[in-house]
């Protein structure tokens, strides 16, 4: 017979989801990067109230986390935009 998850436990798979997407600001990311690629400051301006920090960190740990790519274009200024993976898009 097959256990139940226990979100309760830290090596839950179910858990370890709701870890990494458990804030607000990732969860509007993911919705957003789920339609198009974005820029940072076009995320920026799509979710209200955001600040230039918690963007920035939020954007990074769903990079390290594999649920976002980042891209760099050698422009000046230079040009960055983010994307879902394929690992994102399944949470999307």
């Amino acid at each position: 017979m097959l256990q139940r998850p226990d979100p309760f436990n830290a090596q839950c798979p179910t858990r370890r989801v709701l870890d990494r997407i458990g804030d607000k600001w990732a969860v509007l990311i993911l919705i957003l990067l789920e339609k198009e690629m974005l820029r940072f400051n076009e995320l920026r301006r799509r979710i209200d109230s955001i600040s230039q920090k918690m963007l920035s960190q939020t954007l990074k740990s769903l990079e390290r986390d594999g649920l976002i790519s980042r891209r760099v274009f050698a422009t000046v200024p230079v040009t960055v935009e983010y994307a879902l993976t394929p690992l994102g898009r399944t949470l999307a």
